[in-house]
């Protein structure tokens, strides 16, 4: 047994070795006892972590009970490897740092993403995951389910709510109002959502497997989200343990992605569409236009073609920050659907993702209220003189 073993681990290492992302195992880790059961379960890690940087519906090492829930978690992973400042692709390397039976069959793995400049070791990333044993292989979970199994759970609608002691049912019955809203104008009928609350991001990101993620170096508050087929997961972590607050401009934005890829659609005129039915960073529609009046449209010189797309900021600060450009997509927004209803705006959000020719953009922009690059400076200042 122990030189088959021997030569077993000897041809896995020359296979792993000539991989260009393969696993390193820390040379003080303990792995099961059973050899031949701990070949089979590194060998399984690597492939599942191989695997990870390709799109999430082609990784078969995913436990099939639990896709969107690890989905959450693989698109964390996915690109680890890869250093921008090192422009290195394979620059962060993953190691196995602890394994740990929890069940019979079931071990948590934690990996950590590391690379080496001028002998100095960075932490990219350490993540903890499920490993479940099938047949003679293993297949992984994120810590989700394992994380929130003696969690309350409340339904309202097409939406279930995860949560750890108390949740604000009021706020929950203000947030469904709205979300039938947006999912009448969207036509959404057979979606469903899972929402868990959490108080900060950094208990969010545990909450899944990720123990340091270097990308969220001191992040605070934050949502992560994944979705398949007619379902959408969506983890909150900005304050929002009881869910007593929600912001409606991501609830718009959560919505559509139920219908549609959000990278589909014009990014400019999505962010008008939630400025004009939810606000931005708690702030109405009406007092982002008072904001919009007095900072950018006070200059009666402003040429709005010339300056659509340079994305300058009239908010309070970086991170709360506010565009001229939707301010200006929420008007012509407002009066497509006037117009033409819904419909009309479904087809303005589908004419295209952002470019910065705008060709398309201005193509049904003409086609559906007649403007133009032409006539486009007199028609903005029309609207924004004409909005009360």
């Amino acid at each position: 047994m122990k030189l088959t073993y021997t030569l077993t681990l000897f041809i896995t290492t020359l296979f792993l070795n000539a991989q260009t992302n393969n696993l390193q195992l820390n040379s003080n880790i303990i792995l099961p006892k059973d050899s031949i059961e701990s070949n089979i379960l590194t060998t399984s890690i690597n492939e599942f972590l191989v695997a990870a940087q390709q799109p999430n519906e082609e990784n078969k090492l995913v436990l099939e009970s639990q896709k969107i829930e690890t989905f959450i978690l693989l698109d964390e992973i996915n690109g680890i490897e890869k250093s921008g400042k090192f422009k290195e692709n394979f620059f962060y390397k993953p190691y196995l740092t602890n394994v740990v039976s929890i069940e019979k069959d079931k071990y948590l793995v934690q990996i950590s993403y590391m690379g080496v400049n001028e002998k100095t070791p960075i932490l990219s990333g350490s993540f903890e995951f499920i490993a479940h044993k099938q047949n003679n292989s293993f297949v992984f979970s994120s810590t989700l389910i394992r994380n929130t199994k003696n969690w309350k759970v409340l339904k309202a609608g097409n939406n279930t709510f995860h949560y750890e002691s108390s949740v604000n049912h009021s706020k929950i019955k203000e947030f469904e109002k709205l979300a039938n809203s947006f999912d009448k104008k969207l036509k959404v009928s057979d979606k469903h959502c899972e929402f868990y609350l959490t108080s900060d991001f950094s208990a969010l990101q545990k909450m899944i497997g990720i123990d340091y993620k270097l990308a969220y170096n001191s992040s605070s508050a934050s949502t992560l989200s994944s979705g398949i087929s007619n379902k959408k997961l969506i983890l909150l972590g900005s304050n929002s343990a009881t869910f007593n607050n929600f912001d409606p401009h991501d609830l718009w934005h959560d919505r559509l992605s139920l219908v549609i890829s959000r990278k589909k659609v014009n990014k400019p005129i999505d962010e008008g569409c939630a400025y004009l039915y939810g606000g931005s960073w708690g702030i109405s529609w009406k007092d982002i236009f008072t904001k919009f009046r007095t900072k950018v449209s006070s200059n009666k010189n402003m040429n709005w073609l010339n300056n659509y797309g340079k994305f300058e900021n009239f908010g309070e600060s970086k991170a709360t920050h506010l565009m001229p450009e939707y301010v200006l997509n929420a008007l012509f927004i407002q009066k497509i659907e006037k117009e033409k209803g819904f419909e009309g705006v479904w087809e303005f959000l589908n004419c295209g993702p952002y470019e910065k020719t705008n060709e398309n953009y201005f193509k049904a922009l003409e086609k559906l209220i007649g403007i133009s690059k032409t006539n486009f400076n007199a028609k903005v200042w029309e609207l924004i003189n004409n909005e009360k």
